[in-house]
């Protein structure tokens, strides 16, 4: 069964209760009396989810290098610059 702390447990003893984590014991956070989380050791083999970080901006670094005026100019070439517009409506060469 796991032992059921405080808020205030966790912030005022974190070392002791990560310490506790990492040796297998589960813990349930409560707040003013309420269960609101548990805290459990990590699945062994069990990989983080998403990406990390550092590889996404790894990952970015190897991206070409754009112009970004002819970026944009592009853009203007097929974005119509009047969101409101109605797509019926026929454009007037502004």
């Amino acid at each position: 069964m796991p032992r059921r702390i405080t808020q205030r447990e966790l912030r005022n003893e974190t070392p002791a209760i990560m310490r506790a984590v990492q040796n297998g014991e589960s813990f349930v956070l409560t707040r003013n009396g309420t269960p609101i989380a548990d805290i459990v050791p990590h699945a062994r083999g069990e990989e983080p989810r998403g990406p990390r970080a550092g590889d996404c901006f790894a990952k970015v670094r190897t991206l070409p290098k754009i112009d970004v005026d002819k970026f944009f100019a592009d853009l203007d070439q097929v974005v119509d610059p009047d969101p409101f517009r109605d797509p019926g409506e026929p454009d007037r060469g502004e």
